[in-house]
């Protein structure tokens, strides 16, 4: 039993080592997939919850749970958040929506997915940077509900009235339910029955390690669900480009920023960084898929921001603790700049 539990071990730290060239791996198989069979493009998209599903109660079963009420209590991290996703993160959305404002179904795209903190798979991305998952995964409910509140005003605001009446409630409902409260609730059930039995210790254990090719399959099943419908409009759509990767770089200073002014130590800091680059757009996409054929850019806008987001957080989980290392052996040590 001592062997095969050293064994996993190890594989699991071999898969975390090489987490890098194995995300890109799943986003170039998906990329392929995607392109050389289209035909699996709503098979793939019908998979998506699912499989995020499954990456988030893994992600979800190595937080703590028992820690989250200390997390909420957390007033410097939670201000923190929330500035960043819903005073700086509008003001840089709105600055480069400005180059799209001539084109109303790119502009509200653009407004739907730059508008709305990510919920789910940056808790991943988070924990895989050594970042604070489970003062992440504690702000997540007050982050859905006020996206979900604040979102109609700066759409009012940003691309006039027109655009408020667009948007349905019941995606956001949807995606809390199955992709936050199932895997969460059936997280907290393995963890209590891991205290209990050893199969249950062996179950934590196997998904701890199933952690980096869920995630290689997320990748991969979102790339290929979608990058055919992106590439049919490629000319429309690759202007913005630029402006999801300008988005990207800006937020990554403004978290380092916030995290700074909060006094906030290594792993909160990471995680501020992580929630302001990473957006809501598996959630918002039905949203857009909703609106009239005017504006059918709009989701395909969504989906790329998506595909470059993947890419961009595959590159910051290696790129963010170098800006922001530890400086013991402890990611919990502050790091100077943050003192």
């Amino acid at each position: 039993m001592g062997a095969h539990r050293s064994s996993w071990a190890a594989r699991a730290a071999w898969l975390e080592r090489h987490q890098l060239g194995l995300s890109l791996a799943g986003i170039a198989l998906g990329a392929v997939t995607g392109l050389g069979a289209p035909q699996l493009a709503p098979v793939l998209t019908a998979s998506i919850t699912p499989v995020l599903a499954l990456l988030l109660f893994a992600t979800f079963l190595g937080v703590p749970l028992a820690r989250l009420g200390r997390a909420i209590r957390d007033t410097r991290f939670m201000a923190a958040v929330l500035g960043v996703n819903f005073v700086a993160a509008p003001l840089v959305a709105f600055a480069l929506s400005r180059f799209v404002a001539e084109d109303a179904a790119l502009l509200l795209g653009v407004l739907l997915v730059l508008l709305t903190p990510c919920v789910d798979y940056v808790i991943a991305f988070t924990g895989l940077a050594g970042g604070s998952r489970d003062r992440l995964l504690a702000a997540t409910p007050l982050l859905m509900l006020l996206q979900l509140a604040l979102l109609p005003g700066f759409l009012w605001l940003f691309a006039g009235p027109e655009a408020t009446g667009r948007i349905e409630v019941w995606p956001f409902a949807e995606a809390f339910i199955w992709l936050i409260l199932v895997p969460l609730c059936a997280a907290a059930l393995v963890q209590w029955w891991s205290r209990a039995s050893p199969i249950g210790q062996g179950v934590e254990r196997a998904t701890a390690g199933a952690m980096v090719p869920l995630m290689v399959v997320t990748l991969a099943v979102v790339v290929g669900s979608q990058i055919d419908a992106v590439g049919g409009h490629l000319a429309r759509l690759l202007p913005l480009v630029p402006l999801y990767i300008a988005f990207a770089a800006v937020m990554v200073g403004v978290g380092v920023l916030a995290a700074r002014a909060a006094r906030l130590d290594v792993p909160g800091a990471r995680a501020i960084v992580f929630s302001g680059v990473t957006r809501n757009s598996l959630v918002v996409l039905p949203l857009a898929l909703a609106l009239p054929p005017a504006f059918a850019l709009a989701p395909l806008a969504v989906v790329t921001q998506t595909l470059v987001e993947l890419v961009t957080l595959v590159a910051l989980v290696r790129l963010v603790p170098r800006v922001l290392p530890a400086r013991g052996p402890g990611t919990g040590t502050p790091h100077p700049a943050l003192d």
